[in-house]
């Protein structure tokens, strides 16, 4: 009878630290998920931002050692990611591949200018900067125009700042509901031992000394359901990259650490915190409130 009941006990107390674990593991993997895709996003918002291109047009009278002079000028410039030189032959053939026929054939002449497409960094593709940038460049007598989507540029910015307000508001929110989930978990499982926490007390046992296994072992629990997580995260983070090499996710080995190490410390911190209030609440307890 007795071997039956110790079996009962140890069951109970296998599924209490099952669950504790599940529930650390799910929540950290969960927060190590929402923790790529904000560093992530500010990557894909910077490419979208640079994928926007400045088009500067030269008048006919612009020479090949002023064109190529302009290019230095570029490669110096703080503001420049790339830039590519499209001469004015090299843009007609780009319009007979677009348009499907030879336009020049029948205007006699080419009507395009030579330009120069400027990808900037994207602190820079902001309406203040870029406004900036165009006028520098116009201070050049012999460009005729200069010419990119202000429109797109405006809407660009406008949801980056949305997008990332959301996403705080997000992390915010599944922060709090980790830490109430685990901290459920391990109420649950110490609410099962508040018997022998009260005998213990009773027998003359300091608080400290009733707290130390309780915490120990959620610790442990802890360090179980993080190190989980993190095994995890690394088999998601290998697939995205071996299955979508351009976004680049594993590019900044540091700041994955960083990340990794941020979520098990985290499983720790929680687990830890939750159990030192947990054990609190039922030591200073009465014995009557235990049932």
């Amino acid at each position: 009878m007795a071997s039956s009941f110790d079996r009962f006990q140890k069951r109970r107390l296998l599924s209490s630290y099952f669950s504790v674990v599940l529930s650390v593991f799910l929540v950290l993997f969960l927060l190590g998920i929402l923790g790529f895709f904000i560093i992530n996003s500010k990557k894909l918002a910077d490419n979208f931002r640079e994928e926007i291109a400045m088009t500067v047009f030269f008048k006919n009278d612009a020479n090949d050692s002023i064109l190529k002079a302009f290019g230095t000028e570029l490669k110096a410039a703080p503001f420049t990611k790339s830039y590519v030189y499209v001469s004015k032959e090299v843009a007609a053939k780009q319009h007979t591949d677009i348009i499907g026929e030879d336009f020049m054939t029948f205007l006699g002449t080419n009507p395009l200018q030579n330009s120069y497409d400027i990808h900037l960094k994207a602190d820079y593709v902001v309406k203040d900067s870029i406004s900036k940038i165009e006028g520098q460049l116009r201070k050049n007598k012999l460009v005729a125009d200069i010419v990119y989507d202000k429109q797109l540029v405006n809407l660009v910015n406008d949801n980056i700042k949305k997008v990332s307000m959301w996403i705080l508001i997000i992390s915010a929110f599944l922060t709090v509901v980790a830490v109430l989930l685990i901290n459920s978990s391990l109420r649950l499982s110490i609410y099962s031992h508040r018997f022998i926490i009260k005998t213990m007390q009773m027998v003359g046992a300091t608080k400290s000394f009733i707290r130390k296994p309780f915490v120990l072992r959620s610790i442990k629990l802890g360090m179980i359901g993080g190190g989980l997580a993190i095994i995890a995260l690394i088999g998601v983070l290998v697939y995205l990259q071996t299955n979508f090499p351009s976004l680049g996710i594993l590019d900044d080995k540091l700041l994955v650490a960083l990340v990794l190490l941020f979520v098990f410390g985290i499983g720790v911190l929680i687990t830890w915190i939750s159990t030192y209030f947990a054990t609190q609440r039922f030591l200073n307890l009465r014995t009557d409130d235990l049932y």
